[in-house]
């Protein structure tokens, strides 16, 4: 294996996305390397990052492919057993011919690299694991459903996971709590590390008024487009809005996903493709200024067990942009937005549509919500205020 020397090692295990794409995951890993560790990372292939082994900001990159695109609970279930074998064996590459490692730092979904860590704590390694997703109620809301062998599999792999870890890490205080109620783990062993943006990455340009479409206001929707994210909630609102007599707006959508090509279908039968722009996946300087331009940012996520103690960072990379905010009412959307948010009863499209159109009337009250979400984003929640947290985790479990 890999000689130890002074610095300390880290490997990092994330299967959803790939680093550099996986903003967390990423900041996690250059916020390590920067701090003096050496940092590895297992990851998939995909999202236009394809090399099985790349050095980007002197983070180790190890990539593996998946030969298919799963659907359905068993394409599910065959990714997850594919990627778990995929990284074991890198595991083992790391630490015979990479740099090593005295940590494993496990990401979820899925809660099946405990099994990797338990193993390698056999031979005096440590094992983090970084809560991102609850996973039990996520499946619950994309599948259907909260019974049956594969929710029952989930949780047990959750409390495996937990009984494992030597730290946990939360997005948020609704993780770290089910990480103390749930799975079992000491207060004091459980660190929230929130998902701030890295200021450094977005840039404020002058709107620009094509993005428009000759509207007087641009709605905003950026992030993934699954069918757990309630975009069609929102195009259902934008309906709405052409209902109440509104023509004075035109909408955006940024970002990729599973769901995307029915939410363009979807707003195609209803008239309304001429008020909808869905952007797909773009650079981070076209991202600046299409939200440099934007009047108003939704979250249309709705209500339910995964959605109110998930953290939505779309909500924070609106408030760096001063974009006020309109969202449904969900605990952990107040805790970041505060009062850059107006909240919506939750999963009521009327209301949805009523509160943006409130906001789009009084150019006052989006002034006021602007400045507090801009402040608040660069005083409490970007990745800066974060890092003094993921790296009083190390020095935890390093203790």
């Amino acid at each position: 294996m890999a000689s130890a020397g002074s610095r300390r090692r880290v490997l990092i295990i994330v299967q959803n996305l790939p680093v550099p794409f996986d903003r967390r995951v990423w900041l996690e890993s250059t916020t390590l390397q920067g701090a003096g560790y050496d940092v590895s990372v297992i990851c998939p292939k995909m999202k236009g990052f394809n090399r099985s082994r790349e050095m980007l900001d002197d983070v180790d990159i190890y990539r593996y492919a998946m030969p298919f695109d799963p659907t359905g609970r068993w394409g599910f279930v065959a990714e997850n057993l594919l990627a778990w074998f995929r990284t074991a064996l890198l595991t083992v590459r790391v630490a015979i011919f990479g740099r090593g490692f005295d940590v494993i730092h496990a990401c979820n979904p899925p809660e099946t690299h405990w099994t990797i860590g338990a193993w390698w704590k056999l031979f005096g390694k440590r094992f983090i694991f970084d809560h991102h997703d609850l996973s039990p109620e996520l499946y619950a809301v994309k599948f259907g459903g909260g019974g049956g062998a594969v929710p029952w599999l989930l949780r047990f792999l959750e409390r495996a996971t937990f009984a494992t870890a030597d730290v946990a890490i939360a997005t948020n205080d609704s993780h770290k709590q089910i990480a103390v109620d749930r799975g079992g783990m000491a207060p004091d062993d459980v660190f929230v590390v929130r998902s701030g943006p890295d200021v450094r990455r977005f840039t404020e340009y002058p709107p620009d008024p094509a993005w428009k479409r000759g509207k007087e206001h641009l709605i905003a929707f950026l992030g993934e487009m699954g069918n757990q994210d309630g975009v069609d909630l929102m195009i259902t609102a934008v309906e709405r809005l052409v209902a109440l007599g509104r023509d004075d707006f035109h909408c955006v959508f940024i970002g990729g996903g599973t769901y995307r090509d029915r939410l363009i279908e979807m707003a195609n039968e209803r008239g309304l493709g001429n008020r909808c722009t869905f952007t797909g996946v773009v650079s981070d300087d076209d991202l600046c200024r299409i939200l440099s331009s934007a009047d108003v940012g939704i979250d249309p996520v709705p209500q339910n067990a995964w959605s109110d103690k998930s953290t939505m960072n779309k909500i924070m990379e609106y408030m760096f942009f001063g974009l006020p905010v309109v969202a449904f009412d969900l605990a952990e959307a107040r805790v970041s937005a505060q009062e850059a948010a107006r909240y919506a009863t939750p999963n009521s499209v009327d209301d949805l549509a009523r509160r943006i159109s409130e906001l789009l009337d009084d150019p006052a009250e989006r002034r006021r919500m602007s400045e507090f979400g801009r402040a608040r984003l660069r005083n409490e929640l970007a990745w800066e205020y974060s890092a003094p947290h993921l790296l009083a985790a190390y020095d935890r479990v390093f203790a």
